[in-house]
């Protein structure tokens, strides 16, 4: 997405400069007349070549947008301009990417457009869920309300994200040390073993096979990184298509250590996001369509929109999303509650509660199951490839008989 600078003249007729994001020139001028600008001059912003070779944009992480989400709350509800606050702001970020965004959102809002599409021209930092809430603060003049609401849906998220990783960060650090011990053996034991073996004695059927492994990756190493790289690219392009997503999907929820954990995080993230677009005045079709897609899973986002084609024929919100499976029926029959009670934020809110509890316990509960786990499976390989080796010269020393 590229950066176009512009010159306009608002609705007020006064000249107005500023940056905006877009795909291409086309596109970013057919936005500024949506805004209502007459626009007098556009061009792409001309980027060094040196900064984009070895300059890489720092990733804006959840917790800066928390902490700016509270900050800038803090600032409007004591009475500063939302200009003012942005350029504050802006100058104590430390993060280069932050910082430039932040100015250049102060810039077109000072220069005319609405909050919403300044925000709205960063989808890098600022999510199509954050940008609807900025829209239904703006909307409702309760702007600091949504920016409280909205530090506390990421940091609610950071913490669901931040339970998985911790799941799963010592089951990957001890497959990547088993793998690489593997490694280690094929290229720099097995050929050791191989020589002790006198020619012409009976070798086993593992044994051999662990021969020719080690022979082929010391020997063809560059065929083997060739097709396991062959192999990751494939599966990587499998999973990120639709069809590769929904199949990835179904295995992830059917594992069977972690996919109760999954369900439970998918489902717990659709409900807080849900919930808190809600409470902050969105429509209910078009929160579900903004909260679907941030779930995580294209299972959910099936569902999620299917329900709204059915609400938008006047069913209700708990039905199709029972019928999807996707969901336990608790959550279901908690919606269904909601729907009838009027109060459906509220519930939606102790759903994604009760499943972030659920999360956190679920990841402390299977360090303990996975460590000893792990270490059985490190065992059995490394243990299994020695008995291999040393079979062949258990039987030459039983045929001399010593």
């Amino acid at each position: 997405m590229a950066v176009y600078d512009y010159e306009c003249i608002n609705k007020q007729g006064e000249l107005i400069r500023g940056q905006i994001n877009g795909e291409n020139i086309s596109s970013s001028l057919e936005r500024l007349k949506s805004m209502g600008f007459s626009v007098v001059d556009l061009k792409e912003r001309k980027t060094q070549v040196k900064s984009s070779l070895f300059i890489s944009k720092k990733k804006v992480t959840l917790g800066e947008l928390s902490l700016f989400s509270r900050q800038l709350s803090s600032m409007i509800s004591a009475g500063i301009p939302i200009t003012r606050a942005l350029f504050t702001l802006s100058s104590q970020a430390d993060n280069p990417s932050m910082r430039e965004a932040l100015e250049n959102i102060a810039a077109n809002v000072e220069g005319g457009m609405n909050l919403t599409d300044a925000f709205g021209a960063y989808p890098e930092i600022f999510s199509g869920l954050y940008v609807s809430m900025i829209h239904s603060g703006e909307l409702g003049g309760i702007m600091e309300t949504t920016l409280e609401r909205l530090s506390e849906q990421l940091q609610k998220e950071k913490q669901l994200r931040d339970n998985i990783k911790s799941a799963t960060f010592y089951p990957r650090m001890l497959l990547g040390f088993a793998l690489i011990v593997f490694i280690a053996m094929l290229l720099f034991l097995v050929p050791v073993f191989e020589k002790f073996i006198p020619a012409g004695n009976d070798v086993p059927g593992i044994t051999r096979f662990i021969f020719s492994l080690s022979a082929s990756v010391k020997e063809k190493w560059y065929i083997w990184i060739l097709i396991l790289s062959a192999i990751t690219a494939a599966v990587l392009i499998f999973i990120k298509s639709d069809f590769g997503k929904r199949v990835w999907d179904r295995l992830k929820f059917k594992m069977p250590v972690f996919g109760s954990l999954i369900q439970k995080t998918v489902v717990a993230r659709f409900s807080r996001t849900l919930s808190t677009l809600l409470e902050g005045g969105i429509p209910v079709v078009q929160a579900m369509q903004s909260a679907g897609p941030t779930s995580g899973s294209m299972l959910v986002a099936d569902a999620v929109l299917e329900a709204t084609r059915r609400i938008e024929e006047g069913k209700s919100i708990a039905a199709p999303l029972e019928e999807s499976g996707v969901f336990p029926p608790m959550v279901t029959h908690m919606i269904s509650v909601g729907e009838k009670t009027g109060g459906l934020p509220s519930l939606l809110d102790k759903i994604a509660q009760f499943y972030e509890d659920e999360v956190a316990i679920l990841t402390k509960g299977l360090s303990s199951i996975i460590e000893p786990l792990m270490l059985i499976i490190i065992g059995i390989l490394v243990g299994g490839m020695l008995i291999s080796l040393y079979l062949p010269i258990f039987s030459s020393v039983a045929s001399t008989g010593y």
